[in-house]
C-alpha cells in the first residue's frame, strides 16, 4: 500500500462513543461524576487539640466474616487487633441494604425516611441536612473522603463539607454494562494516606470507602489460590491486608484518633435465596460489624446493641461538638445502653420492579419484616431466622407494628422539573422506576418472587461469559414471567444492543413504554438507540422533554442526541446543563471534546479533554477521544500514546485499539499497527464491529502481502 493510499483513506479515526447513562446495572452502573474535587483550603483556625477522626466503611462486609467474629476461614489480622484493642458492637444493624441510603445513614445520623435517600439511584442528599463533614468542618476540621465506587458519587449529596473528595476510579469505560466504576482497596488507601500525611496543625477527619468485597467476587491476585473455594472470603482478607498500612499510620501519629470501623450492609451469598444483596433485609445483609478504636474507647470491651444512626453522635461527642436535635441516635461512648429498638427497609426491588416495599423493626432481640407474608424471628434462638414466630406470637407483632415510624411511601426517583413530568406523561412515560400499587398482595412479595431475582443474576453471569443468546432469553423468560417488571426490559434491551441489534433493542423500550414502564433514565436509552440508527427526529422527540432533568446523565444523553443530529450548538448547551446540575462531571467534558472532534474542532477538543482529565485522568474514552483530536493536528505520536492510556485503562477500549493499529501502520510503526489490528480483530464484538472488523482483517491481509 502506497502512502497516497496510507490506511486512514479507508480508515478514519475512530472516536470513541459518547459516554451515556449506564442504565442496566443491578446497582447504579452510570460511569460519571467528580473525581478529586477540590475546594478551596479553610483558613479558619483549628479549635484546641481534637482527637483524628477516621471513619472507615468496607461495602457489603457481612458480620461474620471477620476473624474476631469466630471465623477462622478467613484472616483479617489488622482488623482483628483493632477489634481486641477497642469496643465491639456484637449486635449492630443497618437500617438499609444498599449502599447509598445506608452511607447517608451513617453521615446524617437519620433514617432513610427522615433525609429521604431510599435507593442507589435517582436520590440526592437535601443541601439542608447536616452531615458529619459539614459538622466537623464547621468546628475547623480538614475534612476528606476518598470513595471507592460510583455509587457514593459527589453527585448524590454527600460530598458536602469535604475539602477533598476524591473518587477517582476509571469511568467511562463502556457504556453499558453490568458493572459499577470501582477501584481497589489498595488504590484507596494509597490516597487516604497521601491526604492523611500532608494535613498537619488541624484535627483531620477522614472517610475511607472501600468497595472490594462486592459481587462479582474476586480477591486479589496474591490471595486467589488461598481462597478459590471462598472467593467473598478473599476479598475481605485482601481489604483487611489493605488497610493494614493506613491503620499503622494512625498509630505512628501520637495524635488522639477515634477509628470507626463498619459496613455498610451484608452479603447474602445464597442466604434465604437470595444471591448478592438489596431484596431481603435477613441478618446475612442487616447485621453488620462495628468497632469503635482509640479516643474515649474503652478497650478489650464487648457490648450488643447498636445501630447505624448512632455513629454519627458518638463521633460528635468525642469531638466535643454538640449534635444537631432530633437525632434518633445516642453516642456509644457511654454505659451500654442494652437493648433499643430499630427500624430498617429494602425498597429497591419496590422502586426498580413495582414488588411489595419491605420495612421492619428489631426491638428486644425480637425482628419483625413487614411485607404482605409477614416475618417474626427472635435473633437470639433463631440467629438463621429460620422459624418464622408470627402466628405463635401475635402481641409482638402488634407491638413492634405499632412502633413502626409512619414512613410513607418513597419519592420516586426520576424527573425533579414538573415541565419534565408532564411533556413524559404527554409521551405515555412515567417519571419513576416502576408504578406502584395501591395494594400489595402475597404475589408482590419478595419471598415469592426471588426465583425471578435469581435469574436476573443468571442473566449477568451468562453476559459475563458471553453467553449472550442464552442471557437474551432468558430475560424474554422473565418479561413473560412479570411483564410489569421494569427490570426485564431494562435488561434484554442492553443484551440485544450489545449483539448490535439496536432496532431490536429499541422495540423491547418500546413495548415497556406502551405499559407504562419507562422510567427518565430508559426513556433517555431509548431516544440514544434511534440516535444510534440515524432516527433523529425520533430520538429528540424522546430527549427533548427530558430537557428539565437534573440528571446529569440525562442530560448527556440530550447532547448525544443534539449532536448526532448535528444540532452542535444545542448539544454543548445540553453538557453545560449536566455541568451546572453537576459541576464535576468529567463525563460532561468527555462528550464535550467529542462533539468538537466530529465537527473538525480539534483544538477545541483538546481543551474540553484537559478539563476533564483535571477531574479524573482514569477516563478511557476520553483518552481515545484525545488521541482522535491530536491526530487530526498531525500530532501523530502523540495521539498514539493516548490511544495506548485508553487500552490501558480498558483493555476492550476496542475503537482505540484499531486507530492504535491503523495509525501506527500509516507512521511505520508495522510491529506495533500489525499487533493492536490483531488484538481487535480477535477480541473486538462482531455485532458492533463488524464492518470494521472486515477492514482490519483487509488491511493486515494487504500488509501480508506487500512483505
Amino acid at each position: 500500500m502506497s502512502p497516497a493510499q496510507g490506511p486512514l483513506e479507508n480508515f478514519p479515526v475512530r472516536i470513541s462513543r459518547y459516554t451515556a447513562p449506564a442504565l442496566i446495572a443491578l446497582l447504579v452502573l452510570t460511569a460519571a461524576g467528580e473525581g478529586g474535587c477540590r475546594r478551596p483550603a479553610r483558613t479558619a483556625a483549628a479549635p484546641a487539640p481534637a482527637p483524628d477522626v477516621l471513619l472507615i466503611t468496607i461495602d457489603t462486609l457481612r458480620a461474620d466474616a471477620l476473624g474476631f467474629a469466630g471465623n477462622a476461614r478467613t484472616h483479617t489480622k489488622n482488623l482483628d487487633r483493632l477489634a481486641a484493642e477497642g469496643l465491639v458492637f456484637t449486635e449492630a444493624h443497618a437500617h438499609n441494604v444498599m449502599t447509598l441510603p445506608s452511607h447517608a445513614n451513617i453521615l446524617t445520623g437519620l433514617y432513610p425516611y427522615a433525609h429521604g435517600i431510599r435507593d442507589n439511584e435517582g436520590f440526592r442528599l437535601d443541601p439542608k441536612i447536616p452531615t458529619l463533614a459539614t459538622l466537623l468542618a464547621g468546628k475547623g476540621y480538614a475534612t476528606a473522603a476518598v470513595i471507592g465506587a460510583f455509587p457514593l458519587d459527589a453527585r448524590f449529596g454527600l460530598s458536602r463539607g469535604f475539602d477533598l473528595y476524591d473518587q477517582k476510579y476509571p469511568q467511562g469505560a463502556h457504556e453499558y454494562d453490568f458493572a459499577v466504576a470501582e477501584r481497589p482497596a489498595s488504590e484507596v488507601v494509597a490516597a487516604a494516606r497521601a491526604w492523611y500525611a500532608g494535613v498537619t496543625g488541624r484535627s483531620r477527619f477522614l472517610w475511607v470507602h472501600l468497595y472490594d468485597c462486592h459481587s462479582p467476587h474476586v480477591p486479589p491476585s496474591a490471595l486467589a489460590a488461598q481462597y478459590a473455594g471462598e472467593p467473598y472470603l478473599g476479598e475481605v482478607a485482601g481489604v483487611d491486608e489493605a488497610l493494614g498500612p493506613l491503620l499503622s499510620d494512625v498509630r505512628a501519629s501520637g495524635r488522639p484518633t477515634l477509628v470507626v470501623v463498619t459496613s455498610d450492609h451484608g452479603e447474602a451469598l445464597g442466604d434465604h435465596g437470595e444471591e448478592t444483596h438489596g431484596l431481603f433485609a435477613y441478618e446475612a445483609t442487616l447485621h453488620i460489624p462495628l468497632i469503635l478504636w482509640g479516643a474515649g474507647v474503652p478497650a478489650g470491651a464487648r457490648r450488643t446493641f447498636a445501630r447505624h444512626v448512632d455513629i454519627l453522635p458518638t463521633v460528635l461527642q468525642a469531638c466535643a461538638a454538640g449534635s444537631p436535635p432530633g437525632l434518633p441516635g445516642r453516642s456509644l461512648l457511654g454505659k451500654d445502653g442494652g437493648e433499643g429498638t430499630s427500624y430498617f427497609e429494602a425498597l429497591s426491588a419496590s422502586i426498580t420492579r413495582g414488588w411489595a416495599p419491605l420495612k421492619g423493626m428489631i426491638g428486644d432481640g425480637i425482628k419483625f419484616i413487614d411485607l404482605p407474608l409477614p416475618e417474626l424471628y427472635d435473633l437470639a434462638a433463631d440467629p438463621g431466622e429460620t422459624r418464622n414466630l408470627v402466628e405463635e406470637k401475635l402481641d409482638r407483632v402488634r407491638a413492634l407494628k405499632a412502633a413502626m415510624p409512619a414512613t410513607g411511601a418513597p419519592a420516586a426517583p426520576g424527573p425533579e422539573s414538573a415541565d419534565t413530568v408532564a411533556r413524559l406523561r404527554s409521551l405515555g412515560y412515567l417519571s419513576g422506576s416502576a408504578p406502584a400499587k395501591a395494594r400489595y398482595g402475597p404475589e408482590d412479595d419478595p419471598k415469592n418472587l426471588v426465583g425471578l431475582d435469581r435469574d436476573l443474576q443468571r442473566v449477568v453471569g451468562l453476559y459475563q461469559r458471553q453467553k449472550l443468546e442464552e442471557a437474551i432469553a432468558l430475560a424474554r423468560d422473565v418479561i413473560h414471567r412479570r411483564p410489569g417488571m421494569p427490570t426485564g426490559y431494562e435488561y434484554l434491551s442492553f443484551l440485544q444492543g450489545q449483539l448490535g441489534k439496536d432496532a431490536q433493542a429499541a422495540a423491547t423500550l418500546e413495548e415497556a413504554s406502551r405499559r407504562g414502564l419507562l422510567s427518565e433514565t430508559l426513556a433517555s436509552r431509548l431516544g440514544l438507540l434511534y440516535s444510534a440508527q440515524g432516527r433523529s427526529r425520533e430520538a429528540l422527540a424522546v430527549l427533548e422533554p427530558l430537557r428539565g432533568s437534573r440528571n446529569p446523565d440525562v442530560l448527556n444523553a440530550l447532547g448525544i442526541g443534539r449532536a448526532t443530529a448535528g444540532r452542535v450548538p444545542e448539544a454543548l448547551q445540553a453538557f453545560q446543563g449536566a455541568l451546572t446540575v453537576d459541576p464535576g462531571n468529567a463525563i460532561a467534558y468527555q462528550n464535550i471534546g467529542l462533539t468538537y472532534v466530529q465537527h473538525d474542532r480539534p483544538n477545541e477538543a483538546v481543551e474540553a479533554f484537559r478539563k476533564a482529565f483535571s477531574i479524573n485522568d482514569r477516563l478511557p474514552r476520553a483518552w481515545n477521544g484525545l488521541g482522535a483530536a491530536l491526530e487530526k493536528l498531525g500530532r501523530h505520536a502523540e495521539a498514539l500514546d493516548c490511544w495506548k492510556r485508553a487500552i490501558a485503562l480498558d483493555p476492550e477500549q476496542f475503537e482505540a485499539m484499531l486507530n492504535l493499529g491503523v495509525v501506527a501502520l500509516e507512521q511505520g510503526n508495522t510491529a506495533l499497527g500489525r499487533e493492536s489490528l490483531t488484538r481487535f480483530v480477535a477480541a473486538a464484538p462482531a455485532g458492533l464491529f463488524a464492518s470494521d472488523i472486515g477492514r482490519a482483517r483487509k488491511l493486515l491481509a494487504g500488509r501480508r502481502q506487500s512483505k
